[in-house]
């Protein structure tokens, strides 16, 4: 039996429910009842809610100010750069915890020796530090003027992206692995593309569009792409080519990125590539890996970094495709109680030195999708079985472990930090549908503004979109400060103009960057004078539903 009651707060990730609720048979089997399913799903809520603080308090008191937790021995390690990483990739999760980003302000600091991974800092530092400033509205936090196109955290993104910038400043653009924090590179992505808009700054889209265009340019006469390339010779190191690791999160990015962007050359790159993934690497609805340039089965397996891949079909309407391969997935998880690292599909078992789960996400993202499009009763039967699986086999005095072995169900001493930026929201949202990062909040409960006489920026009016590592953004903010940082750079052109008696007054040109690094907004300014940020002047309408609505994909002919 499980109840839960209002708490009347509202705050956090939304944990709340409207009535009390009792559930009975906590097990549960594979059919739901439309009468007791809000009931049900209102108990779940409450479990993960749970969770979530046992997890999150047990990495404050033991782990905090490392990387990560450690859930057997009750210490903390640093893992991915000396960021306390768990705390950032906690913040929009629960978003009380915004009150503790000081905390991040003392203790992070991007001026170190460190050679940090590019992809890892900027899906879950960056991307958790732009969600976070980006949910700051519905924290109840002090908001300066100009938010949200300025910002503390906005601020703290942007430094830690200078710090990555050379890591693209290649001989082909495409950015190197990792990268030295102090020194600079040493022998991405949505979240730039996000910094770009809301800051006014080109040069982090820019270097991440060149990066995706360099990468676009090495495919296959086949069409297919490998997984390890060297960016030097441009020279795919490793030939096999599928949807899983090393390639997934670009995938994931040209749709996203499309959507996010309002971008038709992102999502004919993904199009393209995936005619050449149907064609080649699926095999009765599971995708296998091939060579990139003969399209033969090289391996066999499933991983479980691509579960991810239904979830990103439903995007495109690809329905039918997606509930099939999710089933498939969805049969291992049943054989074992998790997703191991790799399944052979021919032998329908664990592959040697790949039979762990670190408690991933992206099956229960895939669920979430899923029952967003189809309502599906099967998507919730899997959120009950993860939440078993995860409260019965990895739930420590101190956290939660990472499985080392899903055949004896050994645990590992290591709670990777996106299991609470990832794991739990995905499974939180699959339980809460009309959440407001859905999309589909009524006006008043998942919409802000902020404006003046010239119009209003209305702010969440276009539903969310998760980078991969589950951390929201805001299209409708993005869409708002690049109009903003416009209409900015359209006044200073004209000012100029008009202060150099007998220059033509010519049209300004056609971007949306601000001015240089280090020179004035405005020349009515003065050297060392101090100007606020001008409020918002953004249309009601955010942004173009041409490609996509409330996150479905949709191309011209749809």
């Amino acid at each position: 039996m499980c109840t839960g009651l209002d708490s009347g707060s509202g705050s956090g990730f939304g944990w709340r429910w409207s009535q009390a609720c009792v559930c009975v048979g906590g097990g549960g089997g594979s059919q739901w009842n439309l009468l007791n399913t809000s009931c049900c799903c209102c108990c779940s809520r409450h479990r993960i809610k749970s969770m979530f603080y046992h997890a999150y308090n047990s990495y404050l008191d033991n782990a905090f100010p490392y990387d990560e937790l450690r859930p057997l021995t009750c210490d903390g390690q640093d893992t991915w750069g000396s960021f306390s990483l768990t705390l950032i990739d906690a913040l929009d999760t629960y978003c009380k915890s915004f009150s503790e980003w000081r905390l991040c302000s003392r203790t992070l600091d991007f001026d170190i020796d460190v050679n940090a991974s590019v992809f890892e800092t900027n899906i879950r530092v960056i991307g958790g530090l732009l969600s976070a400033h980006l949910l700051a509205g519905r924290a109840g936090m002090d908001l300066e003027p100009g938010w949200p196109c300025s910002g503390p955290l906005l601020r703290m993104a942007e430094d830690a992206a200078r710090k990555l910038l050379p890591a693209f400043q290649t001989p082909t653009g495409m950015r190197t692995e990792t990268v030295n924090l102090l020194r600079g590179w040493e022998p991405s992505s949505l979240e730039f593309g996000a910094l770009s808009r809301l800051t006014g700054d080109p040069v982090f889209e820019d270097a991440a569009r060149q990066a995706l265009r360099a990468l676009w340019k090495t495919r296959s006469d086949i069409g297919l792409v490998g997984n390890h390339i060297d960016i030097s010779s441009k020279k795919w190191v490793a030939q096999d080519a599928g949807i899983g690791a090393g390639v997934d999160s670009y995938f994931e990015y040209l749709v996203k990125g499309a959507v996010m962007l309002q971008d038709e050359e992102l999502l004919n790159m993904f199009l393209e590539y995936d005619r050449a993934i149907q064609n080649y690497t699926r095999f009765d609805d599971w995708y296998l890996w091939v060579h990139m340039h003969k399209g033969t089965v090289s391996m066999p397996v499933f991983q479980s970094l691509e579960a991810f891949w239904p979830g990103l079909q439903s995007l495109l309407g690809n329905l039918d495709s997606a509930t099939r391969t999710f089933q498939n997935y969805y049969s291992v998880w049943r054989q074992f109680g998790g997703l191991p690292e790799f399944y052979s599909i021919p032998q329908g078992y664990t592959v040697d030195k790949r039979e762990g789960y670190p408690l991933r996400p992206e099956l229960i993202e895939s669920a979430m999708y899923l029952f967003r499009a189809t309502g599906d009763h099967t998507y919730l039967q899997l959120g009950k079985d993860a939440l078993e699986s995860i409260e019965k086999i990895t739930k420590t005095p101190c956290g939660y472990a990472s499985v080392k072995d899903l055949r004896d169900h050994q645990l590992d001493n290591r709670m990777e930090s996106f299991f609470l930026a990832e794991t739990i929201k995905y499974l939180y949202l699959l339980f809460d549908p009309t959440h407001f990062l859905h999309g589909g909040a009524m006006e008043g409960e998942g919409s802000w503004e902020e404006g003046g006489e010239g119009g209003q920026c209305v702010l969440g009016a276009g539903g969310f979109i998760f980078n991969t590592e589950a951390h929201p953004l805001d299209p409708a903010a993005l869409y708002c400060c690049s109009r903003h940082n416009q209409d900015r750079h359209e006044l200073r052109h004209i000012l100029l103009s008009l202060s150099q008696p007998g220059r033509p007054v010519a049209p300004p040109p056609a971007q949306t960057e601000g001015p240089p690094l280090g020179q004035s907004e405005s020349v009515a300014l003065k050297p060392g004078d101090k100007k606020s940020a001008p409020l918002l002047s953004c249309p009601v309408q955010p942004f173009s539903a041409r490609l996509s609505v409330l996150g479905q994909v949709f191309t011209e002919s749809t």
